[in-house]
C-alpha cells in the first residue's frame, strides 16, 4: 500500500518542553489507522504539525510525495487534508448548512456549487434535518458530527479526526464508526484518528500507532497494541489486560 502520508522525525517544543519527540510514522493510501494514548502524549500537537496549524522544530511532512511542512494550514488543506478539532467550535451565529459551505468553498469556486456539496454532505452524516437551524442549537452529537461534516466538505484525501467520539453514547459512537467505515471505503477517504474510545478504535482501525511522552511506544494491530506491556502500562493499564 503506497503511503499517502509520511511524518519523518517531527519535532516540537514548548517553553523548553518537548511535546513530540522524533515522530517517524507512514499512513498508505485508503488505510484508516489510530493515533491513541494518554492525555498529554502529544497527538494533538502531531496532527496540528500534519495540518500546518503550528510548525515543527524539525522534521518532514509529506503528502503523496509532496513536502508540505512550512506550508500554511489553508495550503495544506487545499492540498488534500481535512482536519477536525478537539475541541468543538462551530460558527455559532450560522446555520449548519452555512457552516458546511464554509468547508466547501476549498473545493468549489460558487456558493450555488457548494452548497450543494454541502447538501450532500449533511445527508451523509444525518444532518439534513438541521440545515437551516442555527450551529448553537445542536446537541453535543450533532456537533460532533457538524464538525466532521465541515472538515468532509473541504474535499480532503487525508482526513485527521480528533477525538470526534468523545462525549458520545454507546449508540451515537456506533453510529459514528458506521459513518467512519463508509467513508474510508465508498469514498476511500484515507482517515486517521486520535480517539480514547477504544471500543471505537478496535471496531474502526487496522493499525494503531501508540504514543507516550512525545514519541511512539508501540504500533501495530489493535489487538497487538492492547496486548503490549508497555501499552497497558502507559494508557490502558492492567483492567484491559
Amino acid at each position: 500500500m503506497p503511503a499517502l502520508l509520511e511524518v519523518d522525525g517531527l519535532s516540537k517544543s514548548f517553553s523548553g518542553l518537548r511535546a513530540v519527540s522524533n515522530l517517524t510514522f507512514s499512513v498508505g493510501q485508503g488505510e484508516l489507522a489510530a493515533l491513541i494514548g494518554p492525555n498529554g502524549a502529544g497527538k494533538t500537537t502531531c496532527f496540528s504539525m500534519i495540518a500546518g496549524v503550528i510548525r515543527p522544530d524539525a522534521g518532514r511532512v509529506h503528502l503523496d510525495g509532496r513536502r508540505v511542512d512550512g506550508l500554511r494550514a489553508d495550503q495544506i488543506c487545499r492540498a488534500g487534508v481535512g482536519r477536525t478539532f478537539q475541541v468543538v467550535k462551530p460558527f455559532a451565529g450560522l446555520s449548519v448548512l452555512d457552516n458546511v459551505i464554509v468547508g466547501a468553498l476549498n473545493t468549489h469556486r460558487t456558493v450555488a456549487g457548494a452548497s450543494r456539496a454541502a447538501d450532500e454532505v449533511l445527508d451523509l452524516l444525518g444532518l439534513a434535518a438541521k440545515r437551516g437551524h442555527p450551529a448553537a442549537s445542536l446537541t453535543l452529537p450533532e456537533r460532533k458530527r457538524l464538525e466532521v461534516a465541515r472538515a468532509l466538505a473541504t474535499g480532503p484525501r487525508l482526513l485527521l479526526l480528533d477525538e470526534v467520539m468523545a462525549g458520545l453514547r454507546p449508540t451515537e459512537i456506533d453510529l459514528m464508526v458506521q459513518v467512519l467505515r463508509d467513508l474510508n471505503a465508498r469514498r476511500g477517504i484515507t482517515i486517521l484518528l486520535i480517539e480514547h474510545v477504544m471500543r471505537a478504535v478496535m471496531a474502526l482501525a487496522r493499525r494503531v500507532i501508540v504514543m507516550h511522552h512525545g514519541e511512539i511506544i508501540a504500533r501495530g494491530t489493535p489487538q497487538e497494541v492492547t496486548r503490549n506491556p508497555a501499552v497497558i502500562e502507559s494508557y490502558l493499564g492492567e483492567e484491559a489486560v
